[in-house]
């Protein structure tokens, strides 16, 4: 059976360490939690680097069908219907999917007397643990339809801004599939049948003609090499990608890159204020609410910082002071931050500086798409004018011969 150490805090925000043995990671993080710790790394013994615990948020439905059931369970808890019946009505709407089935197995277990976070903690596909420990806060608090509106908020801003994004992002792609796909027919069937009159005529030809001859041959004999390529380099990419150390050096250059790296920052704090604040206002406590944002924030350079505040705040250290030491959290969110601590709203003004950060994205999404639509119709039209160009020259040369 493998054995898994671990580094968490205790109940006083103290850090330990140990070592577990469970058959599965998943298992090693129960035990972890079974004991009254909450789990910040966790390491299989042998293994050649260490894995953050599996705490992200996965859903296995899509977010609009889930923010619907949030809303209608959110309206019927206050509407004073008991649990039990209202997940039985909820069951009955939905229609046969992953959902239904998942609400299903939750009703039964609140008829056997669980309550409804411990439920649906046991559908993690469908819901994360931001999820089931919002519910649970909301349960402890007596806020449970309140925090449920919250949470159908939050999933559906979510769900408006991954549509916008790729809503903004299908037309360059398929500009960019309609291009290459022309330029490759014309390469492949067009310009062999054009040239072929050219190379016979033994003329010295332009350098721009060559070079196309070139490229013109070398797909039609060697495509299946940019095939290979092609097909190979995604399992490949997939592969490397198991490596924590090329994941923090990928997402640090997506940070690093102009225009696209200012715009996924933006798209981070976003998420991370939000989520953040979101949590708190449900009364979720903050070292949980800190350790659940961090696996909720995928970038892996914030993920391992995030980790070292969590150890700040649990020393007693602020959350202002520990995010204003980097420069990945801007001086407008590190204020923020210190006001709502100052004033004992920390939450609401996380929110506002997640929804401030969340209109900076749109607007700069906006303003890139706006300039890359004309650049990628300037950029087809170049190359099939230099295809034309290529063409055209030899054919002036040989008129000139003629004459």
């Amino acid at each position: 059976m493998p054995t898994f150490r671990y580094k968490a805090y205790t109940n006083t925000g103290s850090s330990t360490s140990g070592s577990v043995e469970a058959d599965s990671e998943r298992l090693a993080l129960l035990q972890i939690k079974g004991k009254g710790l909450l789990p910040r790394e966790i390491t299989e013994e042998g293994s050649n680097s260490a894995r953050a615990g599996s705490f992200r948020l996965r859903r296995g439905v899509p977010a609009d069908e889930l923010s619907l059931f949030t809303r209608r369970l959110a309206t019927l808890v206050a509407s004073s219907v008991p649990l039990f019946e209202a997940m039985g009505s909820l069951c009955e709407q939905e229609e046969s999917g992953l959902l239904r089935q998942a609400l299903v197995r939750v009703k039964d277990r609140i008829s056997e007397g669980a309550s409804l976070s411990r439920s649906l903690a046991g559908e993690p596909d469908i819901f994360g643990e931001s999820y089931v420990s919002m519910v649970s806060a909301g349960e402890a608090g007596g806020a449970l339809d309140a925090v449920l509106e919250r949470l159908a908020d939050f999933l559906e801003e979510q769900e408006q801004v991954r549509s916008k994004v790729t809503s903004a992002l299908s037309y360059p792609i398929l500009m960019v599939l309609v291009g290459g796909g022309v330029m490759l027919f014309l390469l492949t069937v067009v310009i062999p049948r054009i040239v072929s009159i050219f190379e016979d005529s033994k003329a010295a030809l332009p350098l721009i003609t060559v070079l196309l001859i070139k490229v013109s041959h070398f797909l039609q004999g060697y495509w299946w090499v940019l095939a290979i390529i092609l097909f190979s380099s995604l399992p490949l990419y997939r592969k490397a990608m198991k490596s924590d150390e090329l994941r923090v050096k990928r997402d640090a250059i997506l940070l690093r890159l102009p225009l696209a790296g200012a715009m996924l920052q933006r798209l981070i704090l976003s998420r991370f204020a939000r989520v953040l604040g979101l949590l708190l206002s449900s009364g979720v406590p903050i070292m949980k609410a800190l350790e659940i944002t961090g696996e909720v924030v995928v970038n892996r350079v914030y993920r391992i910082y995030l980790r070292g505040v969590m150890e700040e705040v649990a020393q007693g250290g602020s959350l202002s002071a520990s995010l204003k030491k980097s420069h990945l959290f801007p001086p407008l969110l590190v204020h923020l931050t210190g006001v709502g601590e100052k004033s004992g709203n920390l939450d609401e003004m996380l929110v506002k500086a997640g929804i401030a950060y969340e209109r900076e994205f749109s607007a700069r999404l906006t303003r890139l798409m706006g300039l890359m639509e004309p650049l990628l119709v300037l950029a087809m039209g170049l190359a099939v004018g230099i295809v034309v160009l290529a063409v055209l020259l030899p054919i002036f040369e040989l008129n000139q011969l003629i004459k």
